[in-house]
């Protein structure tokens, strides 16, 4: 556990771990608008696994990120190499948890509805309507999610 803490590779105060998790994050939005495309390009049975895949990694990373927050000490202990106002970068950092919460909650809905209708055959079909207007509202939290990760990022470990 210790290479988590050894330092990043961007350039900034971040250790490794947040290194690699705020570029996973980064490039989430990318990643699934990806598995969008094969969507639109009615490549169905490809857009589920490859949305599911990336669904279990985004996993695995928040995991592994919750392990690197609580052994490294926590918001307080990355707090203190930043220039930034406490408060501000508190209020930042908990719109980012409220965001990306609703985010994993309704995007794991979204597969897992996708998953379901797909077996039942039912997408591409009667539930394409729905399933499209889920998938919007979670690329959407995606979005803001990767966004505001990066800005706390930013507030922690270059200001």
């Amino acid at each position: 556990m210790d290479y988590m803490f050894k330092a990043g590779f961007l350039g900034t105060k971040a250790p490794f771990f947040m290194d690699l998790v705020t570029l996973l994050v980064a490039v989430l939005p990318i990643l699934v608008y990806g598995a969008i495309i094969l969507a639109r390009k009615k490549m169905y049975k490809i857009h589920m696994i490859v949305q599911n895949i990336i669904f279990i990694v985004a996993l695995v990373v928040f995991s592994y990120f919750e392990i690197g927050v609580r052994v490294g000490g926590g918001f307080d202990a990355f707090m203190e190499g930043s220039g930034v106002p406490y408060t501000y970068a508190l209020v930042v950092l908990l719109v980012h948890i409220f965001i990306a919460i609703v985010m994993l909650f309704y995007w794991g809905l979204t597969v897992f509805n996708g998953n379901i209708n797909y077996r039942k055959r039912n997408l591409p079909g009667l539930a394409s309507r729905g399933h499209k207007v889920m998938a919007y509202k979670s690329f959407l939290g995606i979005i803001l999610t990767s966004l505001s990760a990066i800005w706390v990022y930013l507030l922690l470990f270059v200001y």
